[in-house]
C-alpha cells in the first residue's frame, strides 16, 4: 500500500509539473510556437511522458477544465432534495473565481482563459470545451431531477455558460492590463448574480427524482 501510495504521489507531482511548464511556456511565447518537445525538454521529462499524461497538446491547455467538469457534475449528482444545480456548484465557482488571486503570475497567461482571448486556435477549444461540459452537465442534470431531456440539455448549457464567461472575461482583463487580484474581485459579483439568476430560474424545476 505504501507503495502505491508513493507512486501515486509521484504521478502526480509528474502531471502538475508538466502542466506547469506547458502554461510557463505558453505564457511566455503563446500557444502556437510551443511544441510538445519543449515543454518535455523543459520539464526533464520525455515526450512520450508528457503524452502518458497529456494525449494531445490541446489537453495541456483544457486539462483542468476537464476536472472542473467531472467536479461539477458530482456536486450536482451529490447535492441534496430541493437544491438546484445551479445552488449545488455555487461554492465551487466562487471559490475557483477567488483563486484566480493565487496562480502564481509566471503562468497566468499562459491559462486558458488569456489564451483564448489572444488565440483563434484556443478559443475554438474552449468554445468545444463548452460544449463537452454543457453535455455532461445535462446528463448529471438528467439523472438526478425530473425534468424533460430537452430541459435537461438547456440547463446543462446555461450551467456551461458561467465558466465560460469567466474564463473569457478573465482573458480580456487580462489582455487590457487588469492584475489578478482586480480580475478575483470584479469577477465575483458577476459570477454571484449569475448562479443567483439561474438558481431562481432552476428552482422552479420539479424536485430531484427518487433515487
Amino acid at each position: 500500500m505504501a507503495t502505491t501510495g508513493l507512486r501515486d504521489l509521484k504521478k502526480a507531482r509528474t502531471r502538475r509539473l508538466i502542466a506547469e511548464t506547458a502554461a510557463r511556456l505558453f505564457a511566455e511565447r503563446g500557444y502556437e510556437r510551443v511544441a510538445v518537445s519543449d515543454v518535455a525538454r523543459e520539464a526533464e521529462v520525455a515526450e512520450q511522458t508528457v503524452y502518458n499524461y497529456f494525449p494531445t497538446k490541446e489537453r495541456l491547455v483544457t486539462d483542468r477544465e476537464e476536472q472542473v467538469q467531472d467536479r461539477l457534475c458530482d456536486l450536482i449528482r451529490s447535492r441534496p432534495p430541493g437544491v438546484t444545480p445551479a445552488a449545488a456548484i455555487r461554492g465551487f465557482v466562487l471559490e475557483a473565481v477567488t483563486g484566480i488571486r493565487s496562480i502564481p503570475a509566471e503562468i497566468w497567461r499562459g491559462e486558458l482563459g488569456y489564451l483564448a482571448a489572444i488565440s483563434p486556435t484556443v478559443h475554438r477549444l474552449v468554445l468545444e470545451l463548452t460544449g463537452r461540459q454543457a453535455a455532461a452537465l445535462a446528463s448529471a442534470i438528467s439523472d438526478t431531477t425530473a425534468v424533460a431531456p430537452e430541459v435537461a440539455r438547456l440547463q446543462g448549457i446555461a450551467l456551461a455558460a458561467v465558466f465560460q464567461i469567466i474564463i473569457s472575461d478573465a482573458g480580456h482583463r487580462t489582455r487590457d492590463g487588469q492584475s489578478q487580484a482586480e480580475i478575483a474581485d470584479e469577477l465575483r459579483p458577476v459570477a454571484e448574480n449569475i448562479l443567483d439568476e439561474l438558481d431562481r430560474w432552476l428552482s422552479v424545476s420539479a424536485p430531484p427524482a427518487q433515487r
